[in-house]
C-alpha cells in the first residue's frame, strides 16, 4: 500500500512539475514576443563639427487609439555631417517610461532599419537597408554579438533638394532571431515611422 501511494505521489509530482514548466515557458515566450509601447520618438541630429542640434518629433498620444500622431519635418543643411540619436518614450505610463534604456539593455533583440529617398544623403548613399539588409547604414552602436543596434548613427546630408523627401525609421523586435542576416522583414515592428525631410541650403 505504501509503495502504491509512493508511486502515485511521484507521478502526480512529476505531472505537476511538467505542467508548471510548460506554463512558465509559454509565459516567457509570450513576454518575449511582446512589442514595446512607444508613444513618442525624438530624432536628434547633432552636427559632428559643432553647431545647433536639429530635432524632429513623432508623437502619438493614444498609440493605438483614434487620434492621429503628430510628426515634424526634418531639415538638414546640405553637406553637413550629423550624429543621429534616437529617444523613445512611453508617455502612457505615469511617470513616463524611458524606453530608450530598455532597448539599449535588450540590444541583442532589437535593431533599427532605415529607408530614405534615393541619394538624399552623401553618406550613406543609396536608399537605406529596409529593402536590403546589406545596403549601407553607418551604425555607431552594436550588441554583444557585434550586430548593429541603431540608437546612434551617422549621416552626411547631400545637396539641396527642391522637393520634400522621406526618412523612415523602423525598430524591429527580434528576440532570439536577430543575427548577421536578419532583415526588416523578421520579427515584429516596435515603431515604423516616416518623417518628411528637406535638405536645405547652408
Amino acid at each position: 500500500m505504501k509503495t502504491t501511494k509512493s508511486i502515485l505521489f511521484l507521478f502526480l509530482s512529476l505531472s505537476f512539475g511538467l505542467f508548471t514548466s510548460c506554463s512558465n515557458n509559454d509565459d516567457t515566450s509570450s513576454l518575449v514576443d511582446e512589442t514595446e509601447v512607444i508613444s513618442r520618438v525624438v530624432l536628434t541630429f547633432t552636427p559632428t563639427q559643432g553647431g545647433d542640434a536639429i530635432t524632429a518629433t513623432w508623437f502619438d498620444e493614444d498609440v493605438d487609439g483614434d487620434g492621429e500622431p503628430t510628426i515634424d519635418k526634418i531639415e538638414l543643411e546640405e553637406g553637413i555631417e550629423y550624429a543621429l540619436s534616437i529617444t523613445l518614450t512611453n508617455t502612457l505610463e505615469d511617470p513616463h517610461e524611458n524606453t530608450t534604456a530598455e532597448i539599449a539593455m535588450e540590444d541583442d533583440g532589437h535593431m533599427f532599419f532605415f529607408a530614405f529617398t534615393e541619394n538624399l544623403f552623401a553618406a550613406p548613399a543609396g536608399n537605406g537597408n529596409i529593402d536590403n539588409r546589406n545596403d549601407a547604414i553607418i551604425y555607431n552602436d552594436y550588441d554583444k554579438h557585434g550586430h548593429p543596434l541603431g540608437l546612434s548613427t551617422t549621416w552626411k546630408a547631400g545637396v539641396y533638394t527642391e522637393s520634400t523627401g522621406e526618412f523612415t525609421v523602423t525598430l524591429k523586435h527580434q528576440p532570439n532571431i536577430k543575427s548577421a542576416t536578419s532583415t526588416a522583414s523578421d520579427g515584429k515592428s516596435d515603431i515604423d515611422i516616416t518623417f518628411p525631410i528637406d535638405i536645405i541650403e547652408n
